[in-house]
């Protein structure tokens, strides 16, 4: 799928505003040029980088409701789906919150958060920080039974999780759920038929 083809998913199914198209322009060019130096992605996925991470993450908005509190990113990397999310988001009455161990990676989240003056903060890893977001979502983070763990003894508050899977969806949440079992749902990715969004509600 070629740029603009994604550029038109954006734009009239996912409703990103012109601004936020020209602010995922900036910083996906930002990208093919730190990635020059730093491999923050796989050099083979820079060509399909419309479809491949910026369109993977910007699916989620449909799962998300930007009108006021919080979101965390787990693990957010070179920004998917975090920096996409803030992108997206134009309420100062929401905030994105980027978590990233690597200082690196860090570095070039907080560059682009400037760069595009977007409601976001760039934060250390995810085991030194108290969160209290409603929304948590992660893509290449980590198992999902990790993530559920890092979910149930991080974060004290209610929070939907929302966590971007290949094609073992299924079978990672059935191991997973061996001793406890919570309410989720399985989304269809509009990017791979056999990936799927898998979204976890815990109260």
């Amino acid at each position: 799928m070629q740029e603009q083809e994604v550029i038109k998913i954006l734009k009239e199914d996912l409703k990103f505003s012109d601004v936020s198209v020209a602010k995922l322009k900036l910083f996906s060019e930002s990208l093919i040029k730190a990635n020059q130096k730093h491999n923050f992605i796989s050099k083979n996925t820079e060509l399909d980088l419309w479809e491949r991470h910026i369109l993977d993450s910007a699916q989620l908005v449909k799962f998300i409701d930007f009108k006021s509190g919080s979101l965390a990113d787990l693990g957010s990397g070179a920004g998917f789906p975090g920096i996409v999310l803030a992108i997206f988001n134009e309420k100062k009455s929401f905030k994105v919150n980027l978590y990233e161990k690597s200082p690196v990676k860090r570095g070039f989240l907080q560059q682009i958060v400037n760069k595009l003056d977007l409601y976001a903060n760039v934060l250390s890893n995810v085991y030194e920080n108290e969160i209290k977001s409603e929304i948590i979502v992660c893509r290449a983070f980590k198992k999902l039974d990790q993530v559920i763990q890092v979910s149930r003894e991080i974060i004290k508050t209610p929070h939907k999780l929302i966590v971007l899977k290949g094609q073992n969806a299924q079978e990672e949440l059935n191991k997973a759920f061996k001793n406890n079992k919570y309410p989720y749902k399985l989304e269809k990715s509009i990017t791979n038929d056999k990936s799927e969004i898998i979204i976890i509600n815990f109260n």
